[in-house]
């Protein structure tokens, strides 16, 4: 004769079932998203940024902009980029080698590098940036160089290279120059300081994302401290 089992045991094996099955579907569901969403690569460029930098560029795009984020193996800056008037590397052209070395399974793909990067702007024939991105495209590229100018502490350089790797992916997710004083999306117009008053995207554009089925998570842990008002 068969011993009935426990009214208890069998509770506490079904509830150690349902959290079970609870915790697949949860995980099957983020996988879902991240496949939707897709894969940014970061492609280091050039000599190695100081790995606190980059661990700070993969937080900021993972919180702020919700990407899962993989990193690439350190290559070599193209000498085709090189512009030697001034010494430095033509960002346009180096988007167009990070075309060519994004992975079958990613969507975008974001080079870092400390050199000194330009393209043209208006009438300006070689204009200095801290990143460029292509609206809507896949690449993007941001430089270390321009942060250190006039930085005011050792983690500075570092949030503001963080703040531009977010904008750049920001315009590859479709958005243009933002007119809100503090949006992560704020054209510098030259002045690096102006990174320093940026906190997070604004109303205006995680509205125009949102409508775009690109919405941003709705409560990131911003990496970096509240700007004074």
């Amino acid at each position: 004769m068969r011993r009935p089992t426990p009214v208890g045991v069998t509770r506490r094996a079904l509830i150690r079932v349902g959290l079970g099955a609870l915790a697949i579907l949860c995980r099957s569901r983020v996988a879902r998203a991240g496949t939707k969403r897709g894969l940014l690569y970061l492609q280091p460029l050039g000599r190695e940024l100081p790995g606190e930098d980059v661990e700070l560029v993969r937080l900021a795009l993972t919180e702020i902009i919700g990407m899962e984020t993989r990193l690439l193996p350190r290559a070599d800056l193209p000498r085709e980029a090189f512009y030697p008037p001034r010494r430095r590397y033509r960002a346009e052209k180096l988007l167009d080698f990070l075309d060519g070395r994004m992975p079958p399974d990613g969507t975008r793909i974001l080079g870092l590098t400390g050199v000194d990067i330009s393209t043209t702007k208006g009438r300006v024939a070689d204009w200095g940036l801290l990143g460029l991105g292509r609206i809507g495209g896949a690449s993007s590229v941001i430089s270390e160089f321009r942060c250190r100018m006039r930085s005011p502490g050792a983690a500075n350089p570092r949030q503001r290279l963080a703040k531009v790797a977010v904008h750049e992916a920001g315009h590859t997710l479709g958005l243009e120059h933002c007119p809100t004083r503090g949006c992560l999306m704020e054209d510098a117009e030259g002045e690096v300081a102006t990174c320093d008053r940026e906190y997070d995207f604004c109303r205006r554009c995680r509205d125009l994302l949102a409508a775009a089925g690109r919405p941003l998570p709705p409560s990131p842990r911003i990496p970096w401290p509240r700007p004074p008002p």
